[in-house]
């Protein structure tokens, strides 16, 4: 492999792990309700 093919590769594969790990952190910060929450949070007049 040439030395542009091994940086274009670390390049790509940053892009997606990165990308896995900050929706993973973002997840983790804000969860998504469950749908029991849901139900009860939109019928609690």
């Amino acid at each position: 492999m040439t030395a542009l093919a091994i940086v274009f590769m670390i390049i790509a594969m940053l892009t997606i792990w990165g990308g896995l790990a900050l929706s993973m952190l973002n997840l983790s910060r804000h969860p998504e309700p469950e749908e029991d929450e849901e139900y009860l949070a939109d019928n609690a007049t």
